[in-house]
């Protein structure tokens, strides 16, 4: 097989392009499959850009991945769905962010943030295939709470006619992160101020049930904490 034909799922990266490689701190940038799949399992928020008559727009929604695939949720009448809905589909540019820390260094020009991000460009298409339609709504149910797509109704035909979903294959993608602590400047060492890291994290309190609920706290919301299962 011909580099030109090798797969990401084979070399274990994604293909390094222009619009993917950073030009500051090149060092943090990654093409890891597996560790761009792990910073998008543990996320289920991510910005949506695009653009509408030569205007830049940026939309947050839920997203969810199945193996290579990004699947955005959105409604019918939305402006990136009908363009995704297109022959020729939408150009997009898909973020997601993790924020892992506040730097404090003792100067406030070093202050910084430990952070995992990922950016996806790429063709949205909109999925019109009823099988792949459920497999990407029940994984974005599942994304965000897994095992939560078996525990209720699903969508019926008048509510599918409301809901739409675009597929963003991941192939130009990277990974860039931060994991390091304040980086104080040597004549700074001496200064009054603190400096560190103050963890920041994701937590979800304990889930109330609403009062005409009175179907017992079902299991995989026991001890539930933030992140995705991996589809």
């Amino acid at each position: 097989m011909s580099a030109a034909t090798t797969t990401s799922e084979e070399t274990g990266q994604y293909a390094r392009t222009p619009r993917t490689t950073p030009t500051r701190y090149k060092d943090r940038a990654s093409w890891e499959r597996a560790e761009i799949h792990a910073i998008l399992d543990t996320a289920w928020v991510c910005h949506l850009g695009f653009v509408v008559a030569g205007a830049p727009v940026v939309l947050p929604t839920i997203f969810a991945r199945v193996d290579d695939r990004l699947y955005v949720h959105g409604s019918t009448g939305s402006r990136p769905l009908r363009g995704a809905g297109t022959d020729q589909g939408l150009p997009v540019c898909l973020t997601v962010t993790q924020v892992d820390g506040l730097v404090l260094t003792k100067s406030a020009f070093n202050h910084s943030v430990n952070f995992r991000s990922v950016v996806a460009h790429g063709i949205a298409h909109q999925v019109t295939d009823p099988d792949e339609l459920t497999l990407a709504l029940n994984a974005l149910v599942d994304h965000a709470v897994p095992g939560r797509s078996a525990d209720c109704r699903p969508a019926n035909p008048k509510e599918l006619a409301k809901t739409a979903v675009i597929r963003l294959v991941l192939d130009e993608v990277s990974a860039k992160t931060r994991a390091d602590g304040a980086d104080d400047d040597p004549e700074d060492a001496d200064l009054p101020h603190w400096s560190g890291v103050v963890p920041s994290a994701t937590v979800y309190g304990a889930p109330v049930p609403h009062p005409g609920s009175t179907a017992p706290l079902p299991g995989y919301l026991t001890d539930f904490q933030p992140g995705g299962a991996p589809c």
